[in-house]
This record gives C-alpha cells, structure tokens and sequence, in this order.
C-alpha cells in the first residue's frame, strides 16, 4: 500500500487488505461559525485532524488507523439552535448513535476506538461509562482536538468558538472555505456571577445573549501558517496516543502497579 495515500477516501478494496488496530471517530456538529466560516466547520476540522494523524502513524510507526465519517451531530445551547440551520442533537440520539457505531464495530472484531471531538458542546463520558457495561473490552477514549496542545503557544488571542484557532486551522486545511473579511467582531458577553464565569459552577450559555455574530473570540488575528504549527503540533500529539494506545494489549496495561 502506497503510504501517501489520503487516507479519506478509503474503499473496500483497500481496507480489506490492512490491518487496522485503530478506529477514529471524528465528531462535530452543524451550527454557524460567525459569518466567515462554514456550519461544518467542527466536523470537517476534526476529521481533517484525525486523517492528518493517522497518516502520521502510518509514516511515523507504520500502524494503521481506520478515520470514520464525521458525525455531524452536535449537542447546542439555549439560542444556537434559534438559529438557521442550527441542528440540536439530544444526548439521546448522540448516545444511540454511538452505540450502534461500537455495536458494528465490536462485530466486526475490533477494539479500540478514539472520539476526536470538534464540538464544545458534547460530551461523551456517560455514554462510554454505559458502553462498557456492554462492551467490558472495548477500550473507548475521548478527546477534543483543540486540546491536544497549548493554544496559548501557538496564538495571540485564542478565544472560544470561531476564533483564531478554528479560523487559523480551516485557513491551513481549506482557505477556499473562509472568508475572513466577512467574519464579525465576535464580541461576546460573560456571565455576570463569578462563580459561573469562572468555571466553578456551570449552566449553558445562551448564545444569543452572548454573541451577535455566534462567534467568541476575534478571528482577524488568524493566519494559515498559524494553523499549519498547531494543527502539525497536534497531529504529532495524536499520532504518539494513537502508537501507545495500540502497544496496550488489554485494560490491565493502562494502569501502573504502584499502590500494591
């Protein structure tokens, strides 16, 4: 098999050929971006990591890892799904969409699956807690790509939704599909009480009490080559989860055996 191959198209005449030890589920949602970006920017920004970092496994550690279509339902807050377009998931149909994806893989003989997330708003660790009860072996992992390393130390202001870092990535993957000019302000106001703004206590936010444009955090400080840096950095952070996750042979690897 040719290693440079996208490893986005991938047929049948392909994947029965390989020996994937790796599932990776990108997940995103449909909701708009401020006015400079597209409403699947969290799904294609997840996927394009995930495919980014398998490849770098396979060049990298020569392991395969199979990148699943993005999901594109995304859990919403009070006033993202006033929106045009805006398409709330309840936890519900997130969670038997998950299942039924682990159900057909766990079918299929494979046992490790990674969530990359793109979407602030999911969250997937009641639904892997209830997976296991069902699937004991199949070891489930989650994460949010946007996570993997320090924004911080890679941008000037990175903000919340729409913002440098997301406008600074799709710049770097897919420039045809931003238009940074159009893009709002992305002003956004906080919580009033403390304990609210600061984390210690938390409740959705109402995004149209939040944002005019949906967007938090301003995106005009975005550059491709921004994005390029942190997308490599975080693919790169990946890849080496991806290898380690793979060398364990069962759940008993996953934990030191230090207290006793």
């Amino acid at each position: 098999m040719n290693k440079t191959v996208d490893l986005s198209v991938s047929n049948y005449g392909i994947t029965r050929h390989n020996n994937y030890q790796l599932v990776v589920l990108p997940w995103g949602a449909t909701e708009p971006h401020n006015y400079h970006l597209p409403y699947l920017t969290d799904c294609i920004l997840s996927h394009d990591i995930g495919v980014d970092a398998a490849q770098r496994l396979l060049d990298v550690h020569g392991l395969h890892a199979m990148v699943m279509p993005p999901i594109t339902m995304g859990s919403q807050n009070p006033g993202q799904r006033a929106l045009p377009f805006c398409v709330h998931t309840r936890y519900e149909t997130q969670k038997a969409i998950l299942t039924d994806i682990v159900d057909s893989l766990y079918h299929q003989g494979f046992r490790k699956l990674v969530i990359v997330n793109g979407h602030g708003g999911n969250t997937f660790k009641s639904m892997i807690r209830d997976l296991l009860t069902q699937y004991p072996d199949f070891l489930i992992a989650a994460s949010e790509w946007f996570k993997m390393c320090r924004a911080k130390d890679f941008f000037d202001n990175p903000g919340d939704h729409a913002d440098e870092i997301e406008t600074s990535v799709m710049m770097h993957y897919h420039p045809e599909l931003v238009n940074l000019a159009d893009a709002g302000e992305a002003k956004s106001n906080a919580f009033t009480i403390d304990a609210l703004q600061d984390g210690r206590v938390w409740m959705p936010r109402n995004w149209k009490k939040v944002s005019k444009d949906t967007g938090v955090g301003s995106p005009s400080l975005s550059t491709a080559e921004k994005g390029k840096r942190f997308a490599s950095a975080v693919c790169d952070a990946y890849a080496s989860f991806f290898a380690d996750f793979i060398a364990v042979n069962n759940e008993d690897d996953l934990y030191t055996e230090d207290a006793w």
